[in-house]
């Protein structure tokens, strides 16, 4: 069986599809498609998610933001999504699921969900140990950051990730405030102060967590962007996505970022992350609607 698999939600569960030719990553397999909607998690202990009712919430709402009058059946999405991580055959898997403008015809199907799946790579322990240095990408904008478009991948494309000098790229405003990453939220650290874009950005799950785990923790939160003319002023940055968690900033378009290495506070939000994850991770079933009897 491969590991790099395709499957269209049907109203028995996943349909096993034909991985489209040349397509090397779950973004790619959608390239051709009529394109509307995403989201992109990990699996955790081969078949749990976390929060994925978080992820399904943030799609049914950019659904309504686009005026969709199309309807995602939760409880089919949640069993052909159980089925499909169940039955891979690695550890862990990069889940990508779509809701189509249309149906995935080409594909051989009249579904307009699709879920993909491929092999996940970890975050190399260095880059939580030493942190990682990412790059401002002006240029770059969502167009309407409340809703998860599948077309924004495509935007982005010419902002690869996980190179030395720009594991991530930075949107920015027009004033130079950090806004987020290109796949990922941002956050900074300066005299002991949490600050993150309050709007303008998208509503991360992993974002979720972590202002929820920093008032846990009493650490003081300012939901503001800081400014680009002010990097050289933070403590600590770092991003957190569904599939990374929480990676530390050490350098922003060649500006060292504090003393250029992961801070006391970005330590104490990661390791909060890890273990709400340990307790908080589900099977897909979970995320289901509890049918009346």
């Amino acid at each position: 069986m491969s590991d790099l698999q395709l499957f269209a939600v049907t109203p028995f569960g996943s349909q096993l599809l034909a991985w489209p030719a040349g397509a090397t990553s779950v973004h790619e397999v959608f390239d051709n498609l009529a394109l509307g909607v995403y989201s992109a998690l990990r699996t955790f202990d081969h078949d749990k998610f976390l929060h994925l009712d978080y992820h399904l919430d943030r799609t049914e709402q950019s659904m309504r933001l686009l005026g969709w009058t199309y309807r995602l059946d939760r409880a089919t999405f949640c069993l052909a999504l159980h089925q499909a991580c169940v039955a891979y055959p690695l550890p862990d898997a990069r889940v990508r699921f779509d809701v189509l403008a249309e149906p995935a015809i080409s594909l051989g199907s009249d579904s307009r969900v699709l879920i993909a799946l491929a092999p996940f790579t970890p975050v190399p322990d260095v880059y939580y140990e030493q942190g990682v240095r990412v790059q401002l990408a002006p240029h770059l904008q969502r167009e309407n950051p409340l809703v998860k478009t599948a077309r924004f991948v495509l935007t982005r494309r010419p902002y690869p990730l996980g190179h030395p000098e720009a594991y991530e790229h930075l949107l920015v405003d027009a004033e130079g405030n950090i806004l987020e990453g290109s796949s990922s939220n941002f956050y900074a650290v300066r005299a002991g102060c949490l600050y993150t874009a309050g709007a303008g950005v998208l509503e991360g799950i992993t974002r979720k967590v972590v202002l929820q785990l920093a008032a846990e923790m009493g650490l003081p939160v300012t939901l503001a962007a800081v400014n680009a003319a002010g990097i050289s002023q933070l403590d600590e940055a770092f991003i957190s996505s569904s599939s990374r968690g929480l990676v530390p900033v050490v350098a922003i378009s060649g500006q060292t970022v504090g003393r250029g290495r992961p801070g006391p506070i970005t330590q104490r939000l990661g390791a909060a992350y890890q273990a709400y994850v340990q307790t908080h991770i589900r099977l897909a079933l979970a995320a289901a609607p509890i049918k009346d009897p």
